[in-house]
């Protein structure tokens, strides 16, 4: 399949006799001669970089690392933050290995696609949806508890019934504000991906500016002792923060889903992928050494630390300010989040693995609105009326065993098509990729039982679907007929 590619000069797109985009020429490879409009182009390499810091920057930075450092590492924290994105540098080398080989919007799908075939593209697709729906969810619940604090910090508040999951003990009906925020990033996603990447690139701006703030400010209140004992919790401590706190990079693959809409994606999509990856880590780390430096380790295991240390020093503007780099830090990630999901849907249904509709393209803004707007509904649903408790535990399996993949496929391809164009190559292959997957699968590992049972549960009733729809309605396989 890939050969058909490949022998296009790098995904030339040429259009059929139909009037429609033929990535292949053939048609053979995910049922691309068959599309009625394509998407546009019109990102670059700034652009890439701006929507993949505003994917990683988020909730990682602003909730975990104070519980992290507090209950894990301690100021080893800074260990953990540099293992998990070593670790997490080696699986984004081998994305942009793929995604500059194999520049399709679907992410870790089109690769398993095009390296392990449909019935292995569909699980890791159909767990793609799952990080990604649960995980957006997850950020707008977020969001909406940064919101609700932010008001009754100017003296506002939203009735309790508006604030969280239906809860009689807590007396909440709705999480009003997480639906709203979602309705609301949707439609600036619907409007176009130049408009949504504009839009990130301002509160990438904006939270960045606060961090900067942070580390100046912050800076002046170190002290030394506080870095005493520097790994209270032993070098378990620093593997277990690091296990924790790798979900915090997690955000660049979202750049993968959408390869269709890179300007010179063979080129733009590595240096997008890597150079985000680069500043997320240098501010980790950066951040983890002040805010540990600033308060005794033990006393961070807030879900708002770096606030708290702040407080705790008297930079009171400073830390009200931060509250608004927050949260504009997750509305970055929650409008990423929910630009992968769709394009991931617009792939799968490009194949004929989902119904046509989840395929639309608006003939004025060219994105997968219908996709868009379904995924939208969706995530708001969940936001509104489930506990944060249940939606984030289903969202880091899925990415791991994306990014074990993806590893593997890079190997695989290798050793199957050693002499197909690589714009961009992972050094030391195989080692690298090897590396990837076994760091990926070990942190796999250590997640809880249950995640695990859900993970099967989510997986298996993938199978039926595609076995009582995909497999009859898989391009593919009707070319084969």
């Amino acid at each position: 399949m890939l050969n058909d590619i490949l022998r296009k000069k790098s995904f030339n797109q040429n259009k059929n006799k139909k009037g429609t985009m033929d990535l292949l020429g053939t048609g053979e490879l995910r049922g691309t001669g068959n599309l009625e409009a394509g998407l546009k182009r019109v990102l670059g390499a700034f652009d890439l970089t701006l929507l993949g810091v505003g994917a990683i920057i988020g909730t990682g930075i602003f909730v975990i690392t104070g519980p992290a450092a507090a209950f894990k590492a301690g100021p080893a924290i800074v260990l953990s933050f540099l293992l998990a994105g070593i670790a997490c540098a080696f699986a984004a080398l081998c994305y942009a290995e793929l995604a500059a080989m194999i520049p399709l919007s679907g992410s870790a799908y089109t690769y398993a696609y095009a390296a392990f075939g449909e019935i292995v593209a569909w699980v890791i697709g159909w767990d793609l949806i799952l990080e990604y729906i649960v995980a957006s969810s997850a950020v707008a619940i977020g969001w909406s508890g940064y919101f609700n604090n932010m008001l009754k910090g100017i003296g506002l508040a939203i009735p309790v019934a508006l604030t969280g999951a239906p809860n009689l003990a807590n007396g909440t009906f709705v999480n009003l504000p997480a639906i709203l925020i979602t309705l609301i990033v949707t439609a600036v996603l619907v409007a176009g991906i130049k408009e949504s990447s504009n839009t990130a690139g301002f509160f990438v701006a904006l939270k960045l500016t606060v961090l900067v703030l942070f580390l100046v400010v912050g800076s002046t209140g170190i002290k030394v002792s506080n870095w005493s004992p520097f790994l209270p919790f032993g070098w378990m401590g620093v593997l277990s923060g690091a296990a924790i706190i790798f979900f915090a990079f997690i955000g660049f693959d979202a750049l993968s889903t959408v390869a269709e809409e890179v300007k010179n994606p063979q080129k733009n999509l590595p240096i997008g992928i890597i150079a985000s990856l680069v500043i997320c880590t240098l501010f980790y780390i950066l951040v983890a050494i002040v805010l540990t430096g600033m308060m005794p380790y033990h006393q961070l295991g807030t879900e708002a630390a770096l606030a708290t240390a702040l407080y705790a020093t008297g930079h009171n503007w400073t830390a009200a300010l931060l509250s608004v780099g927050a949260i504009a830090g997750i509305t970055s990630v929650l409008l990423v989040m929910l630009m992968g999901q769709p394009r991931i849907f617009f792939a799968m249904a490009r194949d004929g693995l989902f119904p046509k509709i989840f395929a639309g393209v608006h003939p004025k803004f060219q994105t997968p609105w219908l996709a868009t707007i379904i995924t939208g509904g969706c995530v708001s649903v969940l936001a509104g009326f489930t506990p944060i408790s249940v939606v984030a535990e289903l969202a880091n399996i899925g990415t791991l065993f994306a990014f074990v993949l993806v590893s593997l496929g890079v190997v695989y391809l290798r050793m199957t098509m050693p002499n197909a164009p690589r714009p961009f190559k992972v050094p030391f292959s195989p080692v690298i990729p090897i590396l990837s997957a076994a760091c990926c699968f070990f942190l796999m590992c250590g997640l809880p039982h249950l995640t695990w049972i859900r993970f099967a549960i989510w997986t298996v009733l993938g199978l039926f679907i595609y076995f009582g729809y995909g497999i009859r309605h898989s391009r593919i396989n009707q070319i084969k007929a």
